[in-house]
This record gives structure tokens, sequence and C-alpha cells, in this order.
């Protein structure tokens, strides 16, 4: 078991002490609607349990652990409004009908639940979707980075000039790949691979024409995305 899941266990039974012992040891009158309240407290600290899990497992990335803090806030608030009003129910034990109390807790609970649920769905909707973008745009970063570095590996200047050119070209170009731009795309990434050979083997004269093509063809290839998406 990891660090930081024991530290939340002991935390939550930390919790769940002191709430029993608020309960237990003032002398409460152990009517219907003090059991409740107890048994609502209860149900809402043990809560944190599975909700802190859920919230902050699944993906390892950084992005899907940070949308998890509104799943655990959440839970939390609702876990510290159902604790006063249990204390507040307990007190008020032989004044407060167990039906009164009972339709209180279920809504609190059912309010929490459906935070809970809208949550997560929202964060799993947004963790799809953020992976989605990295796929779509891996293509261009790895042709980004083959590029990039070629105009230092150039001693001219006029390569140099020539590459860097095509390096913004590159930069400015939009990132996001679609199934329509999957030919021209396959196109661009033989003649940069053909490129970088040429760079690295100091066949210079090949530099000019490669990039010409490698710039038609992503003028080409940055056309269709954008006639792809006004569709």
């Amino acid at each position: 078991m990891k660090k930081n899941q024991i530290r939340g266990l002991a935390v939550v039974f930390i919790i769940l002490a002191v709430f029993s012992a608020i309960s237990f040891l003032p002398p409460f009158k152990m009517t219907e609607t003090f059991w409740l309240s107890y048994i609502f407290g209860v149900i809402s600290v043990l809560a944190q349990i599975y909700v802190l899990k859920t919230a902050f497992s699944g993906s390892n990335k950084a992005k899907s652990r940070f949308y998890g803090f509104p799943i655990a806030r959440i839970s939390v608030v609702y876990m510290g409004v159902q604790l006063i009003l249990s204390i507040l129910f307990m007190i008020l034990a032989e004044i407060i009908p167990l039906w009164v109390s009972a339709i209180v807790f279920v809504i609190l609970l059912a309010v929490a639940v459906v935070g809970f649920v809208a949550a997560d769905t929202m964060r799993d909707e947004i963790v799809k979707q953020d992976t989605k973008l990295e796929i779509s745009t891996s293509c261009m970063t790895a042709l980004r980075s083959i590029v990039y570095p070629l105009a230092e590996q150039c001693d001219e200047e006029k390569w140099r000039k020539i590459l860097q050119g095509l390096s913004d070209e590159f930069k400015y170009s939009d990132p996001v790949s679609s199934e329509v731009l999957k030919e021209i795309e396959s196109e661009l990434e033989n003649m940069v691979a053909e490129l970088q050979i040429a760079v690295s083997e100091s066949r210079n004269s090949e530099i000019l024409p490669l990039c010409k093509k490698i710039s038609n063809t992503l003028a080409e290839r940055n056309r269709l995305c954008k006639l792809n998406k006004g569709k």
C-alpha cells in the first residue's frame, strides 16, 4: 500500500474516532434520531476511502490526478456538512422526529452522489479529450522534432537560413492531424527523412529542392486542414 493511501486511511479513522467520541461521551439521548444521525455520519466518513481512491487513481497522468480534486472536494464538503448535521441532530434528538432527520440525510447523500458522479464523468471526458489531442498532434510533433535542429547542423549560413525558414513554417502550422491528412503527412514524413539524411551527410545541393518540396507539401497539408475544419 502506498504511503499516501496509508496516510489517507489514518486521517479517515482519526476523524471517525473523534466523531464517535463526540457522539458517545456527552449524555445525548440515544433515540432513533440519534442512531440514524450516527450511522449517516459514519457513512460520510467511510465514503472518503472509496471516493478519494476513485478521485486519485486510474490514469497515472498528472492531469487525471489534477482533475480528481473537484471530486475529492465534493466528498469532503459532504462529510463536513453531514458530520455537523449529525452532531446537531444528536443534540436535538428528543425534539427532531426520525422522519425529518431521515429526509435531510438522504437528500444530502443524494446530492453528494449526483455531484460525485457528474464530476467523475467530467474528469473522464476531459482526460479522454486530452489523450485524443495528444494522439492527433503526435505526427506534427515528431516532424518538428526532426526539422527544428537541422539548421544548427549546417556550417554554411545560406543553408542555415533555408532550414530555419522551413522550421518556422512547421512552427506555425496547425499541429492537429486527422484521417484526411494521413496520406499527405506520410509524404511529409518521407521527405523530412530525406532532408535529415541530406543534411547529416552534407549533401548541400539537395537541401534547397527538398525544402521547397516539403514547403509546398506542408502548405497543401495546411490547406486541407482548414478545409476539413470548415466542414
